[in-house]
């Protein structure tokens, strides 16, 4: 995030330009986030960009062929199609986020917009963890116990589950509504306001940020700590579930047709589970880390290197697993394709389809426009 951190210190030599500071002992040395080179931040453009078009497009595509073909509504694919949506909402808040890379002071969309954008970000990560969670706890029960499945797993309280997922997600993220604001951008180590008035006259600092009520008040603590269980606890429920499932398919016969079939849908869960263990655990210690920085900032003063060295660590960190972050809202549907014979025909049928009533479309207009100008 680009800031002019050498003048922040007035005439103190705090080296903030540098990266980090040399004798910010005193309390008139300003915390300010540290400025990502043009190099940065084109190689992350350059990245997401292409990411977030890959992304949305096949999440849409996910979306059509799951509601477009029948066959395709099964308990599965209505989590994976709902699971969807919620990635194609986090791609579609990645310009934002790559505006506040490149520009993070002034925000311009105001407090509400701020709030808002905050609060669909969170839901949709807590929407994701949840929904390949009960994905894969209702794999279970149609490898463990296929007889209980029949009667348990049905469509409509499959969509029934879907919309407590997002009900619950969206309460779980309710807090930062009240987390989140637009403040002024500059603030002390030790937690004070500093002035937003530079040498050359007076400048506009706020943004979108956490806001110091949040921090004081233990609130980002406590969303750190809830955060960070909707990650651990749905990983350690996860790895039990897919052991559970891999010694049941290994004591049976490979015979069973319905088994190859459920080998399959398995394989291809465990490599969403495995995309999405690699691409979210970074983006969560890198958050974690972002957070203990502020609350220390708060809670000691005055500073010390440290904490400066844990806050510019934190804000590299997030630098490279936001990235991975958003690779795993666009990754699903290029591994649904490549792990499910199912879905790449349907996603091909589609297509097809599409092409033959544009191709009709297109003659029928042809024929109407050569019968009006005879």
């Amino acid at each position: 995030m680009d800031v002019d951190g050498g003048r922040s210190c007035g005439e103190k030599n705090c080296g903030l330009t540098s990266g980090f500071p040399e004798d910010c002992s005193n309390q008139e040395c300003h915390w300010e986030e540290p400025m990502f080179g043009l190099i940065e931040l084109v190689c992350v453009t350059v990245i997401y960009i292409p990411l977030m078009l890959f992304g949305l497009l096949g999440n849409i595509l996910t979306i059509l062929v799951v509601w477009l073909r029948p066959h395709m509504r099964t308990s599965t694919y209505l989590y994976l199609s709902s699971m969807a949506v919620s990635d194609l909402l986090i791609l579609l808040l990645l310009p934002l986020d790559l505006y506040k890379l490149w520009r993070p002071r002034p925000w311009p969309l105001g407090d509400l917009a701020c709030k808002l954008t905050m609060f669909l970000s969170e839901c949709c990560t807590f929407c994701t963890i949840l929904h390949i969670t009960f994905l894969s706890l209702e794999r279970y029960l149609a490898v463990c116990w296929p007889i209980t499945a029949k009667t348990v797993v049905t469509r409509r309280r499959t969509r029934a589950i879907i919309g407590c997922l997002w009900l619950s997600a969206a309460v779980s993220a309710a807090p930062v509504l009240v987390m989140v604001g637009v403040e002024d951008g500059g603030f002390t180590m030790g937690g004070g306001e500093k002035e937003s008035r530079h040498m050359d006259g007076e400048t506009d600092k706020r943004e979108c940020r956490c806001t110091h009520f949040a921090i004081s008040s233990g609130l980002l603590s406590a969303m750190m700590i809830l955060s960070n269980l909707y990650f651990l606890v749905p990983l350690c429920i996860l790895g039990v579930v897919y052991s559970l499932i891999g010694r049941t398919l290994w004591l049976r016969p490979k015979s069973s047709r319905r088994d190859q079939s459920h080998r399959n849908t398995v394989k291809m869960l465990g490599v969403i589970v495995l995309a999405f263990v690699l691409c979210w655990l970074p983006f969560h210690v890198g958050r974690t880390i972002f957070s203990l920085s502020l609350v220390f900032s708060d809670t000691y003063a005055p500073p010390d290197t440290h904490l400066y060295f844990l806050y510019y660590l934190s804000q590299y960190f997030n630098l490279v697993s936001s990235v991975l972050f958003y690779l795993s809202a666009a990754v699903n549907p290029l591994l649904y394709n490549l792990m499910s014979a199912r879905y790449r025909h349907a996603v091909r049928s589609l297509i097809r389809t599409q092409s033959h009533a544009q191709a009709r479309r297109m003659h029928t207009l042809t024929v109407h426009h050569s019968t009006t100008t005879l």
